[in-house]
C-alpha cells in the first residue's frame, strides 16, 4: 500500500439513502414496526390514498409536459424501520419520528441514531444523538457495504440534494476523517470544514494531520489546502501549504520520497526515491534510485504480481556504480555490481499435474560485500548464490513425469559460475512388471522392481567476467544419461532379508578430447613439445553396470526396571552388509599418445575427459559395505501414578552409526577409515546434539602416507567435529496450567529447528511499517513479565593426520531478544570465536511499539559492517511515508 489521503472516507451516500426513506414511508403495507406501536398511529387507508396522489400530481407539475422520459423510481427495495421507545407518525405534517435506538434499514444500508426524524414536506430528512445527564450519546452511526461513518448530526434535503453534518467520523481502509462541518452543495461537490487525518485508534488520536479546508468530489479527488502535523495534540513544524489527492479504492501510482543519511566514503546521500506504478490490480512496479555526493549512484527496479488462485512472485533488479577516494589520488577506485532476483510460486490448486516455480539470486560476486543500499547478513557471511527454475508435469495415466530445470551455483569467494540451460530429467515411478494378478507380491520374481530415469544437461562453466557474454557458451559442455535398475527382496534364513539389485547406465556425449604430440607446442614448464587437446564434436556413447546384493535384518534387545519411574529400555540394532561388483570398463575406450619425444613413452587417457556425467570406470571395484545402526528408546511412567496417563516413550539416542567397506581388489589397504556419527535430543528436546568421527586404521610413515600395518591400538582418530543448537526462552520457566499444551515446538523455540543466530537481514533503508502489524499491546499494571529468548549454537571441528592435529573451527554463537515491557524490545546476535578469540559478527536492535507509530534502531557496533539505521514512522502502509529515517551504511571495502 502506498501513502494516499485518497482512502480519507467522508461516506456521501449516506445522504442518498433518505430520499428513499421518506418517499417509501407511504408504503405502510412493507413497513414494519411494533405492533403496539402500529395501534397507537392508526393510520386511515384514505389519508394514504390522497398522500399518494398529491405525490403523483407534483411529479407531473414539475416535469416537462412533452417528456416522454418517465420519472426514475427511487424505491428499490423494502424499509424497515424501528425505535426502542417510539414511532411517531404525523399525517397531517406528514413526518416521522423515530426515537432512542432508532434505526432505518434500506437495501444495504443501516442508519442508527438516538432520533431521526424523517419530513417529506420539506422533503428532508434529519438524525441526531440524545442529549442526557449522561452527556451526548446514540451519535447517527451510518453503515453501508461494510463502511461506517459517525457523525454528531445530519440534515439532508433530498429535493435540492444539498446537506450539512457536523461531527462526521469515518473509517476506511485503517484511514480515520474526522470532520467539523461539512457541507455538501450537489452531487459533485462537497466542502468540508476543520478536518483531521489519522490511522491511530484510541478516542484521543495519538497523532493527526489538521486542516482547516478541503473541497472533495466524490470518487475523484480531493483538494487541501495548509495542512499541519499535529502529535499529541502539539501541532509540529511540519506543514504543507496545499495537496491535492486522486481518490480510488484501487492501489494508485506516485512518488516515493527517498531516505537521507551520510556515510564516510560515499559523502551524503538519498536513497530509495522513485516512482510507484499501479500498473493493474495484478502487478506493480517501483523504480527507485540512489544518489551520492561523491559521485556513486543506484539504480533498483522492483516488481510483485499476484493472480489468487493462479501464481504470486516478485522480481527485483538492482545496480550501483560505486566510487571510492577522491579522482586523481592514488585511493581512487570505481566498480559496479548488479544483482537480479526472481522469486515465483504457483497455487497447488490452479494445477496439480503441473507446477512452476522459480528462486533466482545471480549477480555481481561482490554485490553483497560492497553494496550502499542492502545488508544482508546471511548472505555476508556464506559465499554462494544459488539460484532455480523449474517446471514440472506428470503424464496423468503414466508413470511417467517429467521436470525441466535451470540452476545456477556461485561461489562469491572464486567467482567461478556453473549453470545447467537447462536440465531434463524424465523419470518413471517404480513400477512392477511381474505382480500376480490383483497386484499381489508373495515371492521374489512378483516383488521385483523396475526403475528408469533419463537425464539431459547443457552446463555452462564460467567467472563473473565472463558472464552474459558469448565466451561463456564456447566450453559449454552437454550430455545425456539413461539409468535403468531393479531390485527385489526375499527372507533368507527367517529372520533376514536378502535384497539383490542390477543397475545399468548409458551415458552420451555429442563431443570427445583427442589427445596428440606437438613438438612445436609450449608445455606447462615453458619448453618445446607438449600433449595438446582436441575437441571432436559427434556423438559418443559408453555404458556400465553393477551388481550387488544385501543382507539386512533387526536386532532388538529391552532391559525391565521394576522400581522407579523408568520402565523398560529398549535397544534396536540394525546391522547391514552389502556386497556391489562392477567390472573395469575404461580398458574398452581408453586410448594412447605420445607424451614427449620419446614415441615409447605413451599416455594413457580417456576421451571422455571432463564429461558432465564422468568417464567409464576404470579397475574392477569388488567390495564390501558394513553398516550398523542403533537406536535406545526409554519408557517412563507418569509422575503422578494415580492418574491416567499413559506411559511416555522417551528417544535416548536418536542413532549411532558405523559404517566401514572392504575393498577386495585391493593387495594392501584393503580397509576403508571407520565413519560414526550419533546424534541425540535432551532438555525436551530443546538441544539437538550431533557428534561425527572418523578413525583410521592403519598407520602412517614419516610423510603421513598410510601404511599397510594396523595401529597398535586398531583405530586412531582422524577428525571428530561437534554441533550443538540450544534453544531456551522465558515459556520455559513459566507453569503449565492444567490441560495447557506446551506449544514450544510449534513457535519454534524447540531444537529441531535451527536458531536464528545471524538475526534478520537490514536493508539501508529499511520500511518498517510493512512489516509491522497494526496492533496495540496491553500491559496489565503489576503483573509485568519480562519476555525472553535465547539461541545457542556451538561447533567445534578437530582434525589429526598423525603427525600434527589442529582445531580448524571452535565458536559459539548466540542470539535472542527481550521484552522489556509489553512495547519495548532488544535483540541482538552475535558470537564467541574459541579459536581466535574474538567476537563474530554482531548486532543489536532496539524497537518500541508507540500505538499507532513504531521505533526500531538496528546497529552492528564494529567489524567491516559496522554501521546503523533508525527509523520511527506511522504503522499503517495507508500512510507509510510519514516517517523519519536516518542511517549510516557500512564502509564497503572494492578489494
Amino acid at each position: 500500500m502506498r501513502t494516499n489521503l485518497t482512502y480519507i472516507l467522508l461516506i456521501i451516500s449516506l445522504f442518498c439513502f433518505q430520499l428513499s426513506i421518506a418517499q417509501n414511508i407511504e408504503k405502510a403495507s412493507v413497513s414494519q414496526q411494533k405492533p403496539e406501536t402500529q395501534r397507537a398511529l392508526n393510520i386511515s387507508k384514505d389519508t394514504l390514498i390522497n398522500l399518494k396522489k398529491e405525490s403523483q400530481l407534483n411529479i407531473k407539475r414539475d416535469s416537462i409536459a412533452n417528456d416522454s422520459i418517465k420519472p426514475k423510481e427511487v424505491i428499490d427495495g423494502i424499509i424497515t424501520h424501528n425505535a426502542k421507545d417510539y414511532t411517531i407518525q404525523n399525517a397531517k405534517n406528514k413526518t416521522v419520528t423515530l426515537y432512542n435506538e432508532a434505526q432505518v434499514i434500506y437495501t444495504d444500508i443501516d442508519l442508527k441514531a438516538g432520533i431521526i426524524l424523517l419530513d417529506y414536506k420539506n422533503n428532508t430528512v434529519s438524525a441526531k444523538g440524545i442529549k442526557d445527564s449522561l452527556g451526548y450519546h446514540q451519535r447517527p452511526v451510518f453503515k453501508q457495504s461494510g463502511q461506517e461513518s459517525e457523525q454528531d448530526s445530519i440534515l439532508f434535503n433530498f429535493k435540492t440534494k444539498k446537506a450539512l453534518v457536523y461531527g462526521v467520523k469515518t473509517d476506511q481502509n485503517g484511514i480515520i476523517t474526522y470532520a467539523k462541518k461539512t457541507k455538501r452543495v450537489n452531487d459533485s461537490t462537497i466542502y468540508m470544514r476543520q478536518l483531521r487525518f489519522t490511522t491511530s485508534k484510541k478516542k484521543i488520536p495519538d497523532y493527526y494531520i489538521q486542516t482547516n479546508k478541503a473541497k472533495l468530489v466524490p470518487g475523484k479527488k480531493i483538494i487541501i489546502g495548509g495542512s499541519n502535523l499535529v502529535i499529541a495534540d502539539v501541532p509540529t513544524p511540519v506543514f504543507l501549504p496545499f495537496a491535492y489527492f486522486p481518490m480510488t479504492d484501487k492501489r494508485t501510482s506516485g512518488f516515493l520520497i527517498p531516505s537521507w543519511g551520510d556515510s564516510n566514503s560515499q559523502g551524503f546521500f538519498l536513497q530509495n526515491g522513485g516512482y510507484y506504478f499501479a500498473l493493474s490490480d495484478y502487478f506493480d512496479l517501483s523504480l527507485l534510485g540512489d544518489i551520492y555526493t561523491n559521485g556513486s549512484w543506484g539504480l533498483r527496479a522492483d516488481s510483485n504480481y499476484y493472480v489468487r488462485y493462479k501464481f504470486s512472485g516478485s522480481f527485483s533488479t538492482r545496480f550501483e556504480n560505486i566510487i571510492q577516494g577522491i579522482r586523481g589520488l592514488s585511493n581512487y577506485n570505481k566498480s559496479s555490481n548488479f544483482n537480479i532476483r526472481w522469486s515465483h510460486s504457483q497455487d497447488t490448486k490452479s494445477s496439480p499435474n503441473s507446477r512452476f516455480t522459480a528462486s533466482v539470486d545471480l549477480g555481481s560476486s561482490t554485490y553483497y560485500r560492497q553494496s550502499l543500499n542492502e545488508l544482508n547478513s546471511s548472505q555476508f557471511l556464506t559465499n554462494t548464490l544459488n539460484s532455480s527454475i523449474s517446471y514440472y508435469k506428470k503424464f496423468v495415466g503414466t508413470p511417467f513425469n517429467m521436470n525441466v530445470t535451470a540452476t545456477h551455483s556461485q561461489n562469491t569467494n572464486t567467482k567461478a559460475i556453473t549453470m545447467t540451460l537447462p536440465s531434463l530429467q524424465l523419470n518413471m515411478d517404480r513400477i512392477y512388471p511381474f505382480t500376480g494378478k490383483g497386484g499381489v507380491k508373495n515371492n521374489p520374481i512378483q516383488k521385483m522392481g523396475l526403475n528408469y530415469s533419463m537425464q539431459g544437461d547443457y552446463r555452462i562453466s564460467t567467472t563473473d567476467d565472463e558472464f552474459f557474454t558469448s565466451k561463456m557458451f564456447k566450453t559449454a559442455k552437454k550430455g545425456i544419461q539413461h539409468n535403468l535398475s531393479t531390485s527385489t527382496n526375499l527372507k533368507a534364513f527367517k529372520y533376514f532379508t536378502l535384497s539383490p539389485n542390477v543397475s545399468y547406465k548409458d551415458i552420451w556425449y555429442f563431443d570427445k578430447i583427442n589427445k596428440s604430440y606437438d613438438p612445436n607446442a609450449t608445455n606447462s614448464e615453458g619448453n618445446l613439445g607438449a600433449v595438446v587437446n582436441d575437441t571432436i564434436s559427434g556423438f559418443n556413447r559408453f555404458h556400465e553396470y553393477n551388481f550387488g546384493v544385501s543382507l539386512s535384518t533387526n536386532i532388538y534387545g529391552t532391559f525391565n526396571f521394576k522400581k522407579g519411574r523408568l520402565k523398560a529400555i529398549r535397544h534396536t540394532i540394525r546391522p547391514t552388509i552389502s556386497y556391489g561388483y562392477r567390472p573395469n570398463f575404461a580398458e574398452n575406450y581408453n586410448l594412447q599418445t605420445q607424451q614427449n619425444a620419446d614415441p615409447n613413452d605413451l599416455l594413457t587417457y580417456s576421451p571422455f575427459e571432463g564429461g558432465i556425467y564422468g568417464v567409464p570406470g576404470s579397475g574392477v571395484s569388488n567390495s564390501i559395505n558394513i553398516s550398523v545402526n542403533n537406536v535406545l528408546e526409554a519408557k517412563v511412567a507418569p509422575k503422578d501414578p494415580d492418574s491416567d496417563e499413559e506411559d511416555k516413550k522417551i528417544t535416548l539416542l536418536n542413532n549411532l552409526n558405523f559404517s566401514t567397506s572392504y575393498d577386495i581388489t585391493k593387495d594392501s589397504l584393503r580397509w576403508s577409515p571407520l565413519s560414526a556419527n550419533a546424534g541425540t535430543r535432551l532438555f525436551k528436546d530443546k538441544l539437538a546434539l550431533n557428534v561425527n568421527a572418523r578413525f583410521n586404521p592403519y598407520q602412517i610413515d614419516s610423510k603421513g602416507n598410510n601404511i599397510n600395518k594396523f595401529n597398535s591400538n586398531i583405530l586412531r582418530l582422524t577428525n571428530v567435529g561437534v554441533t550443538a543448537n540450544y534453544s531456551l526462552s522465558s515459556q520455559d520457566f513459566e507453569k503449565k496450567k492444567k490441560g495447557e499444551k506446551d506449544t514450544s515446538k510449534k513457535s519454534g523455540n524447540g531444537a529441531q529447528n535451527t536458531p536464528d543466530v545471524f538475526g534478520q537481514n537490514t536493508p539501508a533503508t529499511n520500511d518498517f511499517s510493512t512489516n509491522s502489524e497494526n496492533k496495540t499491546k496491553e500491559t496489565e499494571l503489576y503483573k509485568a513479565k519480562i519476555p525472553w529468548k535465547l539461541n545457542l549454537a556451538y561447533a567445534m571441528n578437530y582434525t589429526n593426520d598423525g603427525l600434527a592435529s589442529n582445531v580448524a573451527t571452535n565458536s559459539l554463537m548466540f542470539s535472542g531478544d527481550v521484552e522489556l515491557s509489553p512495547k519495548w524490545k532488544v535483540g541482538f546476535s552475535s558470537g564467541y570465536d574459541i579459536k581466535d578469540n574474538a567476537f563474530t559478527y554482531t548486532r543489536l536492535s532496539f524497537s518500541r511499539d508507540l500505538d499507532s507509530w513504531r521505533l526500531n534502531f538496528n546497529w552492528t557496533p564494529f567489524g567491516i559492517n559496522s554501521s546503523y539505521n533508525f527509523f520511527i514512522g506511522v504503522k499503517s502502509s495507508v500512510l507509510s511515508d510519514l516517517k523519519w529515517d536516518k542511517n549510516k551504511p557500512p564502509d564497503r571495502v572494492l578489494f
